[in-house]
């Protein structure tokens, strides 16, 4: 039986691990070719190592190991002339482009200089302006563009408090942006049958997540705490009486998002969750 997403290919941003890796196998799993980019360089201020060339290489193999094609290249969101570029590679190597994922990110809450906002904002919202800009040239009547939002975006002050520190207030900007972002752009696209919606994961099983600063947010009654002393708090944040959500969890949303399944699903705010929205505002519908 043929994959949901069979004879599609799809672009993905922020392939090197974590979600975006997920999703690009996950998408080769259903029948799509790939065409990514990611980063593969830490950056100032973040508190934790993001992806490498060899993270973008062993993505590669995993989805040629699916018997898929994959053209990825090594690039920075923020800047639209690379984008642009590995996109219009891609599409010159593949022959044409069907889905669009909008999903690298960075995540640096805490004690962070003033032009963490700045940096925030860039990769998180500046970075999905880039992708849809670049890749909007090549699409055919009936794409997917899917861009990653969070529940940031929809439970206010939930990142913009004081501890979260100038990331946070750059973050909770960028995705309440994407989410109203989608909206318009799904109104503009629609005569093209074109839908565009967002994906709004709680806390997730990544380096997002797992690092020292984030860690001290959700336990700030200790100095130095755990892995195992964060986890005990993170289930504050769900209705669900789970830590996080997995990568795995969103990719299997978006396969929906961009198979033809969906074809008349746009302007959707589609959260993955566990109840997060729902718990901390209780009169959301």
């Amino acid at each position: 039986m043929a994959g949901r997403l069979e004879g599609k290919v799809a672009f993905i941003s922020g392939i090197g691990r974590g979600q975006g890796r997920s999703h690009a196998v996950r998408f080769a799993e259903e029948g799509a070719d790939i065409i990514g980019v990611d980063i593969c360089a830490d950056l100032p201020n973040v508190p934790y190592s993001l992806s490498t060339r060899a993270d973008l290489d062993e993505t590669v193999r995993l989805v040629e190991k699916l018997d898929r094609r994959i053209v990825a290249h090594v690039a920075d969101v923020g800047d639209r002339a690379a984008v642009k570029a590995a996109i219009d590679d891609g599409v010159a190597q593949l022959g044409h482009l069907d889905v669009v994922f909008a999903n690298a990110g960075i995540c640096a809450l805490g004690d962070f200089p003033p032009d963490t906002f700045f940096q925030h904002f860039d990769t998180l919202l500046v970075g999905a302006q880039n992708v849809f800009w670049a890749a909007y040239p090549h699409l055919r009547d009936g794409a997917s563009l899917i861009a990653t939002g969070s529940v940031a975006s929809l439970i206010p002050g939930s990142v913009d408090g004081p501890a979260a520190g100038p990331g946070g207030r750059g973050y909770g900007l960028a995705k309440r942006t994407i989410a109203q972002y989608v909206k318009e752009l799904a109104l503009v696209l629609a005569p093209r049958m074109i839908r565009v919606n967002a994906v709004h994961p709680t806390n997730c099983n990544t380096t997002l997540l797992h690092n020292e600063p984030m860690y001290q947010l959700f336990r700030p009654d200790i100095e130095h705490p755990t892995r195992e002393q964060a986890e005990q708090a993170f289930p504050v944040m769900q209705a669900m009486p789970i830590p996080y959500v997995e990568p795995l969890d969103i990719s299997n949303a978006a396969v929906f998002l961009a198979s033809d399944e969906s074809r008349y699903v746009t302007g959707l705010q589609l959260r993955i969750d566990a109840g997060s929205v729902i718990k901390q505002l209780p009169d959301s519908l």
